[in-house]
């Protein structure tokens, strides 16, 4: 009887450390699909990329002259820059606010983004589900304006709201639909922007290849849906190095901000692409949580 109970307790002992492993992997399975996308910027749109708690992403984004200047002006390098800096903070795992000028008309930007659902391992939760908006305000002086010509300040400020829905496919393929519309209080024409409108429409697409552990071929289209101005389109390369996310890319449009972005106009593909990078990091100013 002793030898049968001394058997027994063996098998009890090599089960448990199984068991302890299927619970943790069951565990797992619950936790959300990690990195849909490499940063909570994909090229110029806003991603459901949550940001923790008490971490904080900061970007500097630029976009150059076209591509036609050729070797003499470096392929638009010379022509001078449209420049972002962006910084966001997450108030909550699932809330966060931020920041953003871009040189640009010298647009200010508050936004903010929510994170409604997060795609889930086990597949319960099939896709992550955001939402972001912002407003902004036009800060140039037009100085070639006498001041009674001047726009005031309510004439200034443009707004953006976005749904941002996202699935990552496999470990290489990921996508995100991003229905989104931009206002302008009055869109002058003293104001870098291409469209009169008031009011924009247009659905964002997002697409990331995996072609590395640490690098993915990218895609960005934003088809206007309410004016008839150029679709915006871009082809790039992120790359993870060293806790910086890098992003090369070529993109039709010299905008950068959301508003901008839908109204400012955009070249024809192929033929007026711009050069633009991103420079993207998270500091994690509290515990990090493990995925």
């Amino acid at each position: 009887m002793r030898k049968i109970s001394l058997f027994l307790a063996f098998l009890i002992g090599l089960a448990l450390p199984a068991f302890s492993q299927l619970e943790r992997q069951l565990a797992n399975e619950n936790q959300p699909v990690d990195l849909i996308f490499h940063a909570p910027r994909h090229i110029n749109l806003l991603t459901v990329e949550p940001l923790e708690k008490k971490s904080m992403h900061f970007a500097i984004m630029h976009t150059f002259g076209t591509l036609d200047g050729g070797v003499e002006n470096l392929f638009g390098l010379d022509n001078g820059a449209n420049i972002q800096f962006s910084f966001e903070f997450g108030l909550s795992d699932k809330l966060s606010l931020g920041v953003s000028r871009a040189s640009r008309d010298k647009v200010y930007q508050v936004f903010g983004r929510y994170h409604l659902f997060e795609q889930t391992q086990n597949g319960k939760m099939p896709f992550s589900l955001s939402l972001a908006g912002g407003a902004g305000v036009i800060t140039n002086s037009y100085t070639f304006l006498p001041e009674p010509e001047q726009p005031a300040f309510g004439d200034r400020m443009n707004y953006f709201g976005q749904v941002m829905l996202a699935r990552k496919f496999s470990g290489k393929i990921s996508f995100q639909l991003t229905p989104m519309f931009a206002y302008f209080t009055n869109p002058l024409s003293i104001y870098q922007i291409e469209g009169d409108q008031n009011f924009y429409l247009a659905l964002g697409m997002s697409g990331k290849w995996k072609v590395t552990e640490r690098s993915s071929l990218t895609l960005q289209y934003i088809p206007n849906l309410n004016s008839d101005l150029r679709s915006n389109f871009g082809i790039g390369w992120d790359v993870e190095a060293g806790g910086h996310v890098f992003q090369m890319y070529f993109v039709t449009s010299e905008a950068l901000t959301e508003p901008y972005l839908l109204a400012g106009g955009n070249g024809v593909p192929g033929e007026e692409f711009r050069l633009g990078f991103n420079v993207n990091r998270i500091f994690a100013l509290g515990q990090m949580k493990r995925r």
